[in-house]
């Protein structure tokens, strides 16, 4: 089988946008799903993020669109908002070959009247949350009458996060003859269920192998349940880690452990299912632009975060579910680069690191955390500071304005601009650390498309 875009049955506008987007050659399961989705099956793929999922079932609902039809045509469900906006802006760019595709996304932690407004002018892709696109079908400001694609994304998470009786009371919305397409990091027994509920004869896709990665070095540490505490530190004192995930399996455990790396002195975040969406956001961002050293996170919350080059993940309690910590250290070692993956565990977990090993058929050895030293050295500042801006994508803000104001007025270099994020009513922007001050005071007194705006440095 080929793994060249070509070799499918696409059109030449869409071949030639791939190639201007840098999609080279399809991976493991673009190569797998993709003529299934462009011949019309059900197909159940067990895929985990960063392993192209979006463009293997983005590309083929878009050679099915009839632009002139504004109805909802296709339906991407997703556990959180973060992985609605991410999926909903990789289909925009799937879609630049084509004119006037309209993607909706709806979820929830904003306010649904501009979502209504949106609904009201069609949109031939709806990405979204099962509570809020459940919120919308009540209030009869979304049809799904005419839908032809549904595509689950994540779908275990979703079933982790109870949201079954909402997908069940949406697909109920959809007609019989629909294509659905389940894409699922893990393939638990509550997978099938819901495949057999919603799927016809879907085809079975895995393109994961469970052995580890070789490119990543896992190393495991026992200690006793009362010093794990103190044994993270030990081992963040140890190993020079720059940028991590720390997953722990509750979200008490979440916010104890990211007081406790902050009260030493350590910058490090928390984002789990308790925080306000604004909060949320700004967590990911200030990991993702480097303004956060540590992420300190519950699976379901680090769900839609995709750093492209994560060098370590550190598990401070093993998953109840080996597949899970698969998923887990999957996140480091990516795009060929090497990545760490840290676990702490007590004696009354060894039964889970038996059942890793078993999965993995790797024979996984571990240490006591006693054999780290005790080292007291101060851990080195993130690199950047995010810069907080009172205008988004509603204000017709762009990356490119803040950039231009940034070096035009402010007079910065434009060497010491990072990451730039452009929401609906904000915008992010990361600078180098010892030129925050300077831009912060430099956007203060200038403007951004000929108006003032509020700034604020991010903590």
């Amino acid at each position: 089988m080929s793994d060249n875009f070509a070799s499918l049955d696409l059109p030449p506008g869409q071949l030639a946008n791939l190639q201007q987007l840098g999609y080279e050659k399809m991976t493991p399961i673009q190569q797998q799903s993709l003529p299934l989705v462009l011949a019309g099956s059900d197909i159940i793929a067990k895929a985990k993020t960063g392993s192209g999922k979006t463009a293997a079932f983005g590309i083929g609902l878009l050679t099915k669109i009839n632009p002139r039809d504004f109805g909802t045509q296709t339906m991407v469900i997703c556990p959180t908002r973060e992985l609605s906006t991410q999926v909903a802006t990789e289909i925009r760019r799937l879609a630049r070959y084509q004119q006037n595709i309209k993607v909706v996304v709806l979820c929830g932690g904003q306010s649904i009247g501009p979502q209504i407004g949106s609904l009201e002018h069609g949109a031939h892709i709806v990405v979204g949350t099962p509570g809020r696109i459940k919120d919308h079908l009540r209030k009869k400001t979304l049809s799904l009458s005419r839908l032809g694609i549904l595509v689950l994304d994540e779908a275990d998470r979703m079933l982790d996060m109870g949201f079954y009786s909402d997908i069940e009371t949406i697909i109920h919305e959809m007609p019989d003859d629909r294509q659905t397409l389940l894409f699922s990091a893990t393939y638990p027994d509550k997978i099938k269920t819901l495949s057999s509920s919603f799927q016809r004869s879907p085809v079975e896709i895995s393109v994961e192998s469970v052995r580890g990665n070789e490119k990543i070095h896992q190393q495991l540490f026992i200690c006793d349940k009362r010093e794990r505490l103190a044994g993270l530190q030990r081992l963040l004192m140890n190993y020079p880690i720059e940028s991590a995930v720390i997953f722990c399996n509750t979200i008490k455990l979440v916010k104890e452990v990211c007081d406790y790396l902050v009260d030493i002195g350590i910058s490090a975040k928390a984002i789990h299912g308790d925080l306000e969406q604004r909060d949320r956001d700004q967590v990911l961002i200030q990991f993702a632009n480097h303004s956060c050293s540590l992420l300190v996170a519950t699976d379901v919350a680090a769900r839609g975060l995709d750093i492209e080059d994560l060098p370590a993940v550190i598990n401070f309690e093993l998953p109840r579910e080996a597949d899970v910590y698969i998923h887990r250290i999957g996140r480091t070692g990516r795009a060929g680069k090497e990545g760490l993956a840290f676990s702490l565990f007590t004696d009354s977990e060894k039964y889970r690191f038996d059942a890793i090993s078993t999965l993995q058929e790797n024979k996984l050895n571990f240490e006591s955390i006693g054999v780290l030293k005790d080292i007291d050295r101060q851990l080195a500042a993130p690199p950047m500071v995010t810069l907080c801006i009172s205008g988004g994508r509603k204000d017709k803000f762009r990356p490119g304005d803040i950039v231009g104001a940034l070096t035009g007025e402010a007079g910065m270099d434009g060497s010491v601009i990072g990451k730039i994020s452009v929401l609906d009513f904000v915008s992010y922007v990361a600078i180098e650390r010892h030129a925050a001050n300077d831009a912060l005071r430099g956007l203060e007194q200038g403007k951004i498309k000929g108006r003032k705006v509020k700034i604020r440095k991010l903590r």
